[in-house]
């Protein structure tokens, strides 16, 4: 009989046999590297999520320290994407939050939608869909646009950090099981069933793949790399992982990106502290571009 050599068990901590644990130094080297790259800011608390997130790229470049790791990512553009795409948060679904799309459905699009009608609005609408993920917030903002506001124009840039998400959204194919999440009257219109080998999946159909646009784009950039101004911003459930300096510069951002009248909607545990001159708010997480700060941007820009 062979013998084989028992399997080592991974530690309690996360780390990989054969690897060294995480010091508190090296995870406050990951900590500023991380915040400085993405505005992420890790706690103490993170320091086994991070492992866990890393771990399995310290096996794949076959190092056994996170030291070395860390000069590998400070030396390597394509390996320090990488390790941002492993750290970064991606959970989403469709129509999530539904407060927000009942507000775009019952108030702010019927609106829209009479101001075009009686000529005082152009009928077309810009929206951004920051921090993406994999698609569903974007392509769900697609479904109820192109359902209530029928001869307008409609453009949906959709941004995240990680590339390896932004694969995901462009590719607009998910699990079956994701189908229950969206309204039966939408699903039926815009989403395509597989079948044979696509079976089992579900993917977007053509009209919602025509006005939805993806981009890379780091929101901890100190100017965000997007074009134009937007009708809507949604930027949900991010600004929770920045520091209060952080959150406050991404939301003015955002702000100076919205047209006159424009809406920024974020996550249920975010607010606009400190900013409340430039934004009402309209319900608790979405808030309007308040007239004195659109018009000091549009003099701005004129300058």
């Amino acid at each position: 009989m062979t013998r084989t050599e028992p399997i080592r068990p991974m530690r309690h901590d996360g780390t990989p046999p054969g690897v060294r644990p995480l010091s508190d130094k090296e995870f406050r080297l990951f900590q500023e590297l991380i915040l400085k790259e993405a505005g992420i800011f890790l706690s103490e608390v993170k320091k086994a999520l991070l492992v866990g997130r890393l771990a399995k790229r310290l096996r794949t470049c076959q190092l056994t320290t996170f030291s070395d790791y860390y000069e590998r990512v400070r030396a390597d553009a394509a390996e320090l994407s990488v390790m941002l795409d492993c750290v970064c948060t991606n959970e989403t679904h469709f129509f999530r939050e539904p407060e927000h799309f009942r507000l775009l459905e019952e108030r702010i699009l019927p609106q829209w939608r009479a101001e075009a009608a009686a000529g005082l609005r152009l009928p077309r609408v810009r929206v951004w869909s920051a921090a993406c993920s994999t698609g569903e917030e974007p392509y769900s903002l697609a479904m109820v646009l192109l359902e209530a506001l029928p001869g307008f124009k409609v453009e949906i840039l959709a941004t995240d950090l990680s590339n390896k998400v932004l694969e995901h959204a462009r590719a607009a194919v998910w699990p079956i099981q994701k189908a229950s999440e969206i309204p039966r009257r939408m699903l039926h219109k815009y989403m395509l069933q597989g079948t044979g080998s696509q079976a089992g999946k579900m993917r977007a159909g053509p009209e919602l793949c025509e006005v939805v646009k993806f981009f890379r784009t780091n929101l901890n950039a100190n100017s965000i790399e997007v074009v134009g101004r937007f009708d809507l911003v949604f930027c949900r459930n991010v600004l929770i992982y920045f520091t209060p300096a952080g959150r406050q510069r991404v939301a003015q951002q955002m702000l100076a990106r919205l047209e006159p009248g424009g809406f920024l909607f974020l996550g249920h545990a975010e607010t606009l502290n400190g900013l409340s001159e430039q934004a009402q708010t309209v319900i608790p997480t979405v808030y309007r571009l308040a007239p004195a700060a659109a018009e000091g941007a549009r003099r701005s820009e004129a300058r």
